[in-house]
């Protein structure tokens, strides 16, 4: 369940809002719904990881990757798709820890 509403909101505000509202979406969505520090972890990284991907992609297909290729060789990468999977680990980084903070938050304020 944390999963499917980390992705969709996730998804969702990719269009409107900067990359950190992937955080604060994490973050909050983990205070509601998370239960162990696992699950919570791994549903918000996969979630993130997931939906920068997709973004990524949505981006670079319609242009057959020529931008993708280049900024790839730019930092020395050998093509694109190594490109898209070290923006998915940022992405999947920083939901994974954000929704690992959300939960350690609710915890503190819940075992008094």
């Amino acid at each position: 369940m944390l999963f499917v509403i980390i992705f969709i909101a996730t998804f969702c505000s990719g269009f409107l809002f900067t990359w950190w509202a992937a955080a604060i979406i994490a973050f909050v969505a983990t205070i509601y719904a998370g239960r162990t520090a696992a699950q919570s972890f791994w549903s918000g990284f996969l979630a993130v990881a997931a939906v920068w991907g997709v973004h990524a992609l949505l981006k670079s297909v319609p242009n057959d990757h020529i931008l993708a290729d280049r900024v790839a060789k730019m930092v020395h990468l050998p093509g694109w798709i190594w490109l898209l999977v070290i923006t998915m680990l940022i992405g999947g980084i920083v939901g994974g820890m954000s929704a690992l903070s959300g939960l350690l938050v609710k915890r503190a304020f819940t075992h008094v």
